[in-house]
């Protein structure tokens, strides 16, 4: 079954998909495969593999193989550049940053690394990428134009932009270890805008409740990264994340 097509069948049967974000540059390629593991026991659906810096090459690499070594869940490139295409993943978020001022990331950095990934023969993702305040990392790297929280109709227009462009999924963004996450009534119009197509959200979800508030809003699927990397029990803080947005 192919990637897309699991994360989708997912959304149909049980509402909502968790993803694993893991971040090569934060802990050893080993540490990594131990933490989705234990995120797998807890019930993730799939690893995301990536990050804003230093999350290419060798130790990307790396990261996906010990990953692998650990478990058979699909694991998804999130890369912050063109470095951040391997051959060893399964699938590819192949996005574009539709409100950055930088032109390398709506457009060029895919065109760099777009031979990679047909190389590799990568199934491909395709996705708009919005980052929402307060943006954190990626929204300083990225040189994002960040959506405020109590603007939901900007965020409204970049998705049905991507939408209109034949992105198949839309991610709110608000940053890794965002203090407060995503507004529900941006999730919800957001969604409300796109229909059939996938929601994604992520940042700032620390826990089952916020979890579920953003699940409730419309996302699909919600990605949580850094309270994987902060928590002692990951198996437990995930099973906690997951049962409050299954049905």
């Amino acid at each position: 079954m192919q990637v897309e097509e699991y994360l989708n069948d997912i959304v149909k049967r049980e509402g909502t998909v968790h993803l694993t974000l893991l971040d090569p540059a934060s802990q050893s390629p080993e540490e990594a495969g131990e933490i989705a593991l234990a995120a797998v026991e807890g019930g993730t659906d799939a690893i995301m593999v990536g990050g804003s810096t230093g999350a290419g090459g060798v130790l990307l690499d790396q990261t996906l193989l010990k990953i692998k070594e650990q478990t058979d869940k699909p694991t998804i490139l999130f890369p912050g550049n063109a470095s951040g295409v391997s051959i060893h993943a399964d699938a590819i978020f192949f996005m574009s940053l539709l409100n950055s001022r930088d032109v390398n990331f709506i457009t060029t950095n895919q065109a760099m690394g777009a031979p990679l990934v047909y190389k590799y023969g990568l199934e491909t993702l395709s996705m708009a990428y919005l980052i929402v305040e307060p943006g954190g990392t990626v929204g300083w790297v990225g040189d994002a134009r960040l959506i405020p929280q109590n603007k939901p109709e900007i965020a409204v227009a970049y998705a049905l932009a991507g939408k209109y462009l034949g992105m198949h999924y839309t991610y709110l963004e608000a940053g890794s270890g965002a203090d407060k996450p995503i507004d529900p009534k941006m999730i919800g119009m957001v969604k409300h805008a796109l229909g059939d197509n996938k929601l994604i959200v992520g940042g700032g979800i620390r826990d089952g409740a916020t979890a579920k508030m953003s699940a409730m809003a419309g996302a699909d699927m919600i990605v949580t990264g850094t309270i994987v990397e902060e928590t002692k029990d990951v198996r437990s803080k995930i099973e906690e994340l997951v049962s409050a947005i299954k049905r």
